[in-house]
């Protein structure tokens, strides 16, 4: 099929093609749709629904409860093993889950703390000895808990953690301590008041050697809710958004816990202080100890791209109903205004882009958990992957959220029609599991590493040769004679710009272009390091580190790009796969658009078609208004999902009663006359 982004405009083609919304619906809910559904039936129920304005004190006990009517419902134990009471589906699980952002984030992220990190960490970390002792309780709710990995003095770097867990073979248990104040942990749901337990991570110390951060299962509260002997702590108290979860602190003075209550997957310690691992190398322990509870960065893209297409299908239907300034010929709905298409349309497109990257992500994780693809190498992809896609999404969704709300007016900025208190919710997105930046920061030097790999083994003729490559590349786009060429052939003209530069395989080029030459400048300059002192190298890392950042982004860019794509080729309907190409070009062409002063200084764009970038996301944009509406219902959302007047039909009730008001005025003979303009003089 010809890339439709190149045919000419034709206002006919608006009518002509449209999309079949089930068709769409289907493929943005992805492989676990049946249980999304699943999902989205049950949070019906307006006991899961958050209450607007509610006291910090009512949502946390309200949250509390929700989580009690999720046990009665089956939904909390669908990745446990089947003894355990599960079905053993770890990808229809967390698709589950982040559903429940429709009802109320705070449920979600403390269904999260409850389920997909500290019961998981029992299940991922430790052995069948833990898991017959605490699984099913942590599932059904008899057994509360917090995941106490994050100190308030080191957040993402967990390999610097302060906590000790320091092993008394006399007595054959660890003694749990925080030696300093920034070694408490911080920032834990269900540490303020929920939690009966932790599973507490710290530097495992035995015969006088660290062995590095292990986890530990440790009780903190008894049956009345009172700390345990050493065990303390604080509330945080209100937050800017999520105040339905009982963040807290916690510190430990000594507290002493049996020997087997290290969650020993990973590492063991014998009851003479001996230690002993599966994984020699103290690296890769870690990070394989780390990499089994991904599922909480992949539950984060997966929650906020879809708390961005709530947000969505509120601003857009009410742009679609709500009028302003009259034309001539009556007041304009706002989403006829080409600015107001311009706002949310290409935000639009990035939500579908990373809902399509996001169930590639969800099938990863679940070849890995399941055990299907287990192995170092799919450990490490998932791991680069969802350290990606979730920084993209989470600032996805603030950017789109406050784009929403303004473009809302006064009524986005109500309590009432959830904008603003999703935004608020969802703004810790980005920095949970993980500062944004700090994990396109580990997707850089994963692609730093790959980039080197493709030199190792190859013999001086075959490196002459791959040298050679990059050097003619870089002498011929920074010569500027791609961008000559271009702009002759393109001749003036946006249409030629667009056919001859700009279709989507042209595209593909141009976002992977970029990441490749990227990668390879960072990793040039970085060369020198070799030859450096840890200190100098440091420095000279650090020199480079925003560079790295970017090429990062720019690679998960890329497969946000691709995901997009690799969705339009399972679509069969012909005008469904016709709209939703128009809308992948807008994304790809907003990515270029975005970084057009790259493109240009690099040699890979002329101005002449940076300029056809810019004119043809605005036409594309015009192309796709008449189908906005059909786009955001795709989602799937009802009524009790949205819960926001202003998407409710009631602005197109108040608009019909205007036209109704002055069409009876004007047709009974009783409307005012005009003011008559003055003469002039």
């Amino acid at each position: 099929m010809a890339d439709t982004v190149v045919r000419p405009i034709d206002h006919t083609e608006h009518s002509d093609a449209r999309i079949d919304v089930s068709v769409v619906n289907d493929a943005l809910l992805g492989t676990w749709a049946d249980i999304r559904r699943e999902a989205r039936e049950m949070i019906k129920d307006p006991a899961f629904w958050r209450i607007e304005g509610q006291p910090m004190t009512e949502h946390r006990e309200r949250t509390l409860a929700q989580l009690d009517l999720l046990v009665q419902h089956g939904a909390s134990m669908r990745a446990y093993p089947k003894e355990y009471g599960g079905i053993a589906n770890q990808g229809g699980n967390l698709a589950g889950f982040q559903e429940l952002v429709l009802a109320d984030p705070s449920l979600q992220i403390k269904s999260g703390v409850q389920w997909g990190l500290f019961a998981s960490a029992i299940l991922q970390l430790g052995t069948k000895t833990h898991h017959d002792r605490w699984l099913r309780d942590a599932g059904e709710m008899r057994l509360p808990g917090a995941f106490a990995m994050t100190e308030t003095g080191h957040g993402s770097d967990v390999q610097a953690i302060g906590t000790t867990a320091t092993y008394d073979p006399q007595t054959e248990e660890f003694v749990i301590h925080t030696p300093f104040r920034g070694a408490w942990k911080d920032y834990l749901g269900n540490a303020a008041l929920h939690g009966r337990a932790a599973t507490v991570f710290a530097q495992l110390i035995t015969g006088g050697v660290n062995y590095g951060v292990h986890c530990f299962f440790v009780p903190i509260r008894d049956e009345n809710g009172e700390f345990l002997p050493g065990v303390g702590g604080e509330d945080d108290g209100p937050k800017g958004g999520l105040n339905g979860i009982d963040n807290g602190r916690l510190h430990f003075d000594n507290v002493r816990i049996p020997r087997d209550h290290l969650l020993n997957r990973y590492g063991d310690v014998a009851p003479d202080g001996t230690y002993s691992s599966p994984i020699a190398s103290p690296g890769r322990r870690f990070f394989t100890m780390l990499g089994a509870l991904v599922q909480g960065r992949v539950s984060l893209d997966g929650a906020a791209t879809w708390g961005s297409a709530l947000g969505l299908y509120i601003a857009i239907t009410y742009g679609n109903q709500r009028r302003q300034f009259d034309n001539g010929a009556g007041e304009t709905v706002l989403l006829d205004y080409g600015r107001h298409q311009r706002r949310l349309l290409p935000l639009l497109a990035t939500t579908y882009a990373q809902a399509f990257a996001h169930d590639e992500l969800l099938q990863k994780f679940d070849s890995v958990f399941s055990g299907a693809n287990d192995t170092e190498e799919s450990r490490q992809d998932l791991e680069t992957l969802a350290a990606g896609l979730k920084a993209l999404s989470t600032w996805h969704a603030l950017d789109s959220l406050q784009e929403c709300r303004e473009a809302c007016g006064g009524s986005g900025f109500l309590a009432e029609n959830r904008i603003v208190g999703l935004r608020s919710d969802l703004d810790v997105y980005v920095t949970f599991e993980g500062d944004n930046n700090v994990l396109l920061q580990l997707v850089g030097k994963r692609l730093l590493g790959d980039y080197a790999k493709q030199f190792k083994g190859k013999q001086p003729a075959e490196l002459a040769a791959l040298v050679a490559g990059q050097t003619a590349g870089r002498l011929f786009h920074g010569a500027g004679l791609r961008r000559l060429g271009q702009a002759v052939a393109d001749l003036g003209s946006t249409a030629r710009s667009v056919e001859l530069g700009l279709r989507g395989k042209d595209q593909h080029q141009l976002l992977a272009d970029r990441v490749q030459a990227m990668v390879a400048d960072v990793a040039g300059r970085l060369r020198a390091g070799a030859k450096m002192g840890p200190a100098e190298a440091s420095d000279l890392f650090n020199e480079n580190q925003n560079d790295l950042i970017e090429a990062a982004r720019a690679h998960a860019e890329l497969l946000q790009w691709e995901a997009f794509t690799d969705a339009l080729e399972r679509i069969e309907d012909a005008g469904t796969k016709q709209v939703l190409t128009w809308l992948r070009d807008l994304f790809g062409l907003g990515l270029i658009e975005k970084h057009l002063a790259w493109h240009i200084i690099n040699g890979r764009l002329s101005t002449q078609r940076a300029a056809a970038v810019t004119r043809y996301i605005d036409r594309l944009c015009a192309r796709l208004r008449p189908h906005a509406q059909d786009l955001v219902d795709a989602f799937g959302y009802e009524p009790e999902h949205v819960r926001a007047p202003i998407a409710s039909g009631a602005e197109q009730a108040r608009q019909d009663e205007a036209a109704q008001y002055y069409a009876t005025l004007a047709a009974t003979g009783k409307a005012p006359k005009k003011e008559p303009k003055p003469p002039k003089r």
